[in-house]
């Protein structure tokens, strides 16, 4: 006691301030927790004392007088009235704790009451048990009883204080009352959140969410219920789907059935402790309905792809919940197991706790001249308690703040209609907030995008994704070793899709991954006699694989079963086919651009033109010329157009060459005219066909599209068997391809091939009666390495390939953008153009263009050897007259000269050969005996071979 004295001696304040209010109530404070020795935490209790009535000074006199601090604690508890509270728990559980802890602190902070807790234990859903605790209870008389914690036992003690008038109050779910049906009177307080607004926030979030398809799992009937609720605020587009679990059992099976469907995302309603068994044995999107799902360990899910969301109505953070927590831990003993931390507290004992505030509350605020007194009453008698009604209507109206936030009931159902929801996301650190519901303002989301993004990428970190692909050039192919070298792992495949997948998950996301090979090298079918998905999209459905990368065609069947990313390749189908084999060069091909008739036609027109101008000349006035201009009256006109000069006219001018000589008349120049007309479209005609002919005379004109293809038998045509050309062919409404599809479906032996490597070499081996219907870029890698295949016509559609993964991946997104980002910065062309290229020693040579882009081939010898053929032909023709001609003349000359036609022939030979000579005399000299007729012809003939070298070197010494 002296002890005492000195600490309230040297803690003591100035005797001027004493006599406030707030220094009253430190000093009872001090003095309660060091007589009583309840610590008691930062919250301290208030005691309405009068300043004027009680100070510092009386608290002493109070203790000196007593004698002993128990004596004084005595005196005074007996100033407030004892309020006994019942209450049903299991024995040893932590919602007992919280209820005693709640109506100690409420006991302290109250001048006028003592709140007495009377605590009756019942085995956990014994209904018996607690139906016998609860006339117990009323027997001793109290003023409302809690409890119990299950739904079963909660029922049959509503009853019992329902005919009583006693206010129960209860934490456990129940389901909403049966339309039509009366409501009892007065209702039983449930603390527990409504069970349609919870089903509401539910039902609301998976919408937020963007779920179009999902599955609704519980394991007993009130979960159904649950559930039920939940699907009555579903959009009515949504697909849903009802299964039971067997609680303890084995799930596998139903589970495994569901990602055979393609369903991975889960609304799961069953009890905590049942939770991670069902996680474990299939890890998908999870929606948990039970509130205590945030304290589960989910460690081993932290780091996986499984998406985890739960539900929590208090936050547990708060500096509220955490006082409460150290009452509960000073309080406990060693049979109770108290919560470590927040994390760990229940929805049970948090509101058995906020139903012991809720009862203490309504004690102290009721009014003065409601005097609220127990009354020991008897189950199963027509006694009540008298002021129950009224008390019980006070409750309901008397809203609190408790740890689960602000406690509004309705007054009519009981039910609590105003609570939070807290929407819980796992993460690597656990389970964190990523959103807030309240019946009133709806969703109210906490992270942006970003932190989302940050969030998921964080979450990653540890995962390795399982990336399956086929083998196919140049997409995936088995890396050759080098001599004594060992691959493992990833460094065993090389192509263009472990490039892209490399780009994207470990150069743009940060990412490890590991690649596998699907077994059959299947792209992905579906069998309709078994109902299920072959290759990458089975792989992919069955959680094998997390991504799927190949020349994958998006089509709408696999876009139904997985999903796909933006497209990294856009491409068409078109028609493979084998190059013909070059023709046999032909010697005058150059009269290829015309026909036979065309040229017979021309040579006729060249005639009758020819003739006809000889003709009309004869008429015209104009064509008959002065032979001797100077002559200024000649005796005789000349007419320069007769048949050799007419057909010379016309000749040069078909071959645009011209003359040098024109006619003048009217009919004559207008006939040349036409002439030209018609030489001019006929040598441009000429001439344009003439390079077509010569430049593609190997291009194969048997088809040039679909069309043609579709419009013969002769040439077969097919592609992979079960891929998405065939899908194509098969579901397509365009009448040309339903034809191509049915002459592709009877044929025998199956045009159908296996995948593209058996469709090409089958091109290659058919002799040109093979053509095969596959995707543009395979035809395009192809042509670069195979010089005796070609591209015949378009592109019949328009499609993609893309990055797999199965529906509602968290990481679909981010993978997305990042190959949208590789587009935009032109890495996928580059890697497009690394793998599509073949090595210069490989590649096939293709035919530069030229300047205005059009295609010029080289032409040989072959190509054009009947041109210098005909000039060759025709300079003989041209010899041969010449000689012709020459002879004739030497015939003439040694008739008009008298001379032999040996001393003609060479006497004119002699001078023809004579190169230097540029005169020729009229007539030659004959021979002579005489020796100065001799000497004299050689002196004229020197002069003359002298004047003709002169005349040859521009020289002018003879001027």
């Amino acid at each position: 006691m002296a002890a005492l004295l000195s600490k309230l001696s040297r803690d003591q304040v100035p005797a001027r301030q004493c006599n406030t209010e707030a220094s009253m109530q430190g000093t009872y404070r001090f003095v309660s927790e060091h007589i009583v020795g309840i610590k008691l935490q930062r919250r301290a209790f208030a005691i309405r004392l009068k300043p004027d009535r009680i100070n510092y000074v009386t608290v002493i006199t109070i203790l000196l007088t007593a004698g002993n601090s128990e004596a004084a604690f005595r005196n005074f508890e007996a100033l407030r009235t004892p309020i006994n509270i019942g209450a049903i728990f299991p024995p040893n559980t932590v919602a007992e704790v919280a209820f005693a802890s709640a109506l100690a602190r409420a006991s302290m902070e109250s001048e006028h009451y003592a709140f007495v807790m009377e605590a009756v234990y019942a085995p956990y859903e014994d209904s018996f048990a607690a139906s016998k605790a609860a006339c117990q209870l009323i027997s001793k008389g109290v003023i409302a009883i809690f409890g119990p914690t299950d739904a079963t036992s909660a029922s049959a003690v509503e009853a019992h204080c329902r005919a009583a008038r006693i206010p129960h109050i209860q934490a456990v779910w129940r389901p909403p009352p049966v339309r039509g049906l009366e409501l009892p009177i007065p209702p039983g307080i449930n603390l527990f959140p409504e069970a349609v607004a919870l089903s509401k926030a539910v039902a609301l979030f998976v919408r937020d969410s963007d779920w179009q398809t999902y599955t609704l799992l519980y394991d007993d009937d009130y979960g159904l219920i649950r559930l039920q609720e939940v699907l009555k605020y579903a959009d009515p587009e949504h697909k849903w789907l009802v299964r039971r679990l067997i609680p303890g059992g084995d799930n596998r099976p139903l589970l495994k059935q569901l990602k055979l469907a393609g369903e991975s995302r889960v609304i799961l309603d069953c009890p905590p402790e049942r939770v991670k068994d069902y996680l474990r044995q299939a890890r998908e999107s999870y929606v948990l309905m039970s509130l205590d799902a945030h304290t589960l360990d989910l460690e081993e899910l932290r780091f996986g792809l499984s998406n985890v969301t739960c539900l929590r109505i208090f936050a547990h953070e708060d500096s509220r919940t955490r006082s409460y927590l150290s009452d509960w831990k000073a309080r406990a003993s060693s049979d109770v197991k108290i919560p470590g931390d927040t994390q760990d507290i229940t929805v049970e004992v948090a509101l058995a706790s906020d139903a012991a505030r809720l009862i203490a509350a309504a004690v102290e605020s009721a009014p003065e001249e409601f005097e609220i007194k127990a009354e020991e009453l008897e189950c199963y008698s027509d006694n009540k308690w008298e002021i129950g009604e009224e008390f019980i209507n006070h409750l309901l109206t008397n809203p609190i703040t408790g740890i689960t936030d602000e406690i509004t009931l309705n007054n009519i159902t009981g039910e609590r209609t105003n609570f939070n929801v807290e929407i819980m996301e796992l993460s690597n650190s656990g389970f964190n907030s990523i959103a807030k519901w309240n019946p009133d303002t709806g969703f109210v989301y906490a992270r942006s995008q970003d932190e989302v993004s940050d969030l998921l990428a964080e979450k990653w970190q540890n995962k390795t994704f399982r990336v399956v692909s086929r083998i196919g050039a140049p997409y995936l192919i088995e890396k050759v070793p080098e001599d004594g070298e060992v691959l493992t792992g990833n460094d065993r495949y090389e192509g263009y899709s472990k490039d892209l997948i490399h780009e994207i998950l470990t150069e743009t996301l940060h990412l490890n991954y590991v690649i596998e090979i699907v077994p059959g090298n299947l792209y992905g079918s579906y069998h309709k006699d078994t109902r299920k998905w072959d290759g990458l999209v089975g792989h992919l459905l069955e959680r094998k694989a997390d991504l799927a990368i190949c020349d994958l065609t998006i089509t709408y069947e696999r876009r139904s079963a997985v999903d796909f990313t933006t497209p990294f390749m856009t491409l068409g189908i078109s028609i493979l086919y084998a190059k013909p084999e070059p023709p046999e060069p032909e010697l005058f091909g150059f009269l290829k651009p015309f026909s036979v008739d065309v040229w017979i036609y021309m040579a006729a027109s060249f005639l009758m033109v020819s003739l006809l101008l000889h003709i009309l000349a004869r008429f015209a006035p104009n064509d008959w010329e002065n032979p001797h201009p100077c002559d200024k009256s000649p005796e005789e006109l000349e007419n320069i157009w007769h048949i050799k000069n007419s057909a010379w006219l016309t000749m040069g001018s078909i071959m645009t060459q011209g003359s040098d000589i024109l006619p003048k008349g009217y009919s004559t120049r207008w006939v040349c005219g036409m002439w030209w007309f018609f030489a001019l479209i006929m040598c441009s005609s000429y001439t344009a066909n003439l390079a077509a002919f010569l430049t593609n005379a190997a291009m194969d004109d048997s088809i040039k599209s679909a069309e043609d293809l579709a419009g013969q038998t002769k040439i077969k045509y097919g592609t992979v068997e079960g891929g998405s050309t065939y899908s194509f062919f098969k579901r397509s409404n365009f009448t040309t391809f339903q034809k191509m599809w049915a002459a592709m479906e009877s044929a025998r032996p199956s045009v159908f091939v296996k995948n593209n490597d058996l469709g090409v070499e089958r091109v290659l081996m058919g002799k040109r009666e093979y053509a095969f219907l596959m995707e543009s870029t395979a035809i395009e890698y192809q042509l670069e390495r195979k010089c005796d295949l070609m591209q015949v016509g378009g592109l019949l559609d328009s499609k993609g390939y893309g990055i797999a993964m199965p529906f509602f991946s968290s990481y679909r997104t981010a993978i997305d953008n990042a190959v949208l980002k590789l587009a935009e910065s032109g890495k996928l062309l580059e890697l497009k153009n690394r793998w599509w290229k073949a090595p210069e020693e490989g590649a096939c040579v293709e035919e530069e263009a030229g300047e205005e882009g059009a295609s010029a081939a080289e032409l040989g010898v072959e190509n054009v050897g009947g041109v210098f053929v005909v000039l060759g032909v025709g300079c003989g023709i041209a010899a041969a007259m010449g000689l012709f001609e020459f002879l004739w003349h030497v015939k003439d000359v040694a008739i008009e000269q008298k001379m032999t036609r040996s001393e003609a022939f060479w006497a004119e030979l002699i001078f023809a050969l004579s190169f230097w000579e540029t005169e020729k005399p009229v007539a030659h000299s004959r021979p002579s005996s005489s020796a100065s007729k001799e000497e004299s012809d050689k002196l004229s003939r020197a002069s003359s071979v002298l004047r003709s070298a002169a005349n040859l070197f521009q020289l002018e010494v003879f001027k």
